[in-house]
C-alpha cells in the first residue's frame, strides 16, 4: 500500500502544463490532487483537508484522473471526459466500428497524423486515452471496464 502525496500548487501547475501542452486546453482544477508512487493521479474534494491522511497508508482515494508518464500524461475514462470537452487537438474521432474495437480492449489501425497520447471520442462521448505509434492506436481500457 502506498501514501498518497498532495500536490502542491507547483506540482499542480506542471501537470495543467502537460494538459495544455498535449491537449491545447486551459484547465483549473476544483479538486485537491494526490499523487502516488506509481505517478497515478487522483482527485478529491478539498474537504479532505479536515482529515490528518499522513497516518493513512491508502492506494488510492477519490477520482481516478490519470498517470504521469515522463513529460506526458496518460488520462483515465473519467479524466478524458472531464479533459474532452475543452481539448482543442490530439483528439481523435472514431467510427462505430472502430470504437466498438476499442471498447472491447483491441489495438487498432488509424489514418491519422497525431502521436503520442490521445483523447479517444466517438459520437459526442470520450471513451478513454490511448497512445498512437506508427499509425497504431495502443489501447489502455482497463480489462474489467471493457465491454
Amino acid at each position: 500500500m502506498d501514501t498518497l502525496k498532495l500536490m502542491n500548487s507547483k506540482e499542480k501547475k506542471e501537470i495543467l502544463k502537460f494538459l495544455n501542452e498535449q491537449f491545447g486546453c486551459d484547465y483549473e482544477f476544483e479538486h485537491e490532487v494526490f499523487m502516488n508512487s506509481k505517478n497515478k493521479l487522483f482527485l478529491i474534494n478539498s474537504d479532505i483537508a479536515s482529515i490528518d491522511i499522513k497516518q493513512l497508508r491508502v492506494n488510492s482515494m477519490g477520482l481516478y484522473f490519470g498517470e504521469l508518464r515522463d513529460s506526458e500524461i496518460r488520462l483515465s475514462i473519467e479524466g478524458s471526459m472531464m479533459i474532452g470537452k475543452i481539448a482543442k487537438k490530439n483528439v481523435l474521432e472514431l467510427d462505430d466500428e472502430s470504437a466498438a474495437k476499442w471498447m472491447h480492449g483491441e489495438d487498432i489501425m488509424v489514418d491519422s497524423d497525431l502521436y503520442g497520447f490521445v483523447l479517444i471520442k466517438n459520437d459526442g462521448d470520450f471513451l478513454g486515452c490511448g497512445k498512437i505509434s506508427n499509425k497504431k492506436l495502443f489501447n489502455y481500457v482497463q480489462k474489467e471496464r471493457r465491454v
